[in-house]
């Protein structure tokens, strides 16, 4: 629900240029003055690499990857459903552009930059590299999580949020995004993974889906 209202409250501002859009202004500011003041290469590069972590060519592959490694180990394990992750993967990798697309279209938000959309651009909101981000390497957690043991499960929701976390750093800090651009792609992903995680997607009956071989 806190996601979900976040996402209209946000979404709403934009829409309007409501001045919760003031926000957006005062983080790019303090993030060039940050910048400037540090004067620091690593920092720079730091923020460009984490935002190419948000980039399909990356997290495809790796959402992929992780789909493979939980259908074998469901595989081995006796899941009568083993082979579900695949196709949920490539569902997911699917369904990112069908949720930011039609929206960067609709909303028509012009970058930090402030330049004008030229007619091929879709626009800035929400956040393309942070919805990538966010569903690609969320569902490889969450099917990786159905075969870990208990203990892995939390350093794994950890690394994970860390890194989608990161990417929406360096999109910020690299002056790719505005902040609510990418808070916006936090909340949809948020959503769609919620929903995923309450959805059976594995299991037998007698077997704890939770269970490693």
């Amino acid at each position: 629900m806190v996601l979900g209202l976040v996402l209209v409250l946000v979404s709403w501002q934009v829409a309007v240029d409501g001045p919760l859009l003031e926000l957006d202004r005062w983080t790019r500011h303090a993030a060039q003055e940050i910048r400037h003041g540090l004067h620091s290469t690593l920092l720079n590069h730091l923020g460009k690499a984490f935002s190419d972590l948000g980039g399909g060519p990356v997290v495809v592959p790796v959402l992929l990857l992780g789909a493979s490694v939980a259908a074998w180990r469901e595989s081995r394990a006796g899941f009568a459903r083993w082979w579900l992750p695949i196709p949920v993967a490539v569902l997911t990798a699917g369904l990112i552009p069908l949720l930011v697309v039609p929206a960067k279209a609709w909303f028509a938000r012009p970058g930090p930059f402030g330049l004008p959309l030229a007619a091929d651009q879709w626009g800035w909101y929400p956040s393309g590299h942070t919805a990538t981000a966010t569903l690609g390497y969320g569902v490889a957690a969450l099917l990786l999580a159905r075969t870990a043991a208990p203990r892995a499960r939390r350093p794994l929701a950890a690394g994970t949020a860390l890194l989608v976390a990161g990417v929406g750093f360096g999109l910020v800090w690299s002056d790719y995004h505005w902040l609510l651009d990418v808070v916006a792609s936090w909340c949809l992903g948020g959503l769609v993974l919620w929903a995923l995680a309450r959805w059976p997607l594995t299991g037998r009956p007698g077997k704890d889906p939770g269970s490693t071989p």
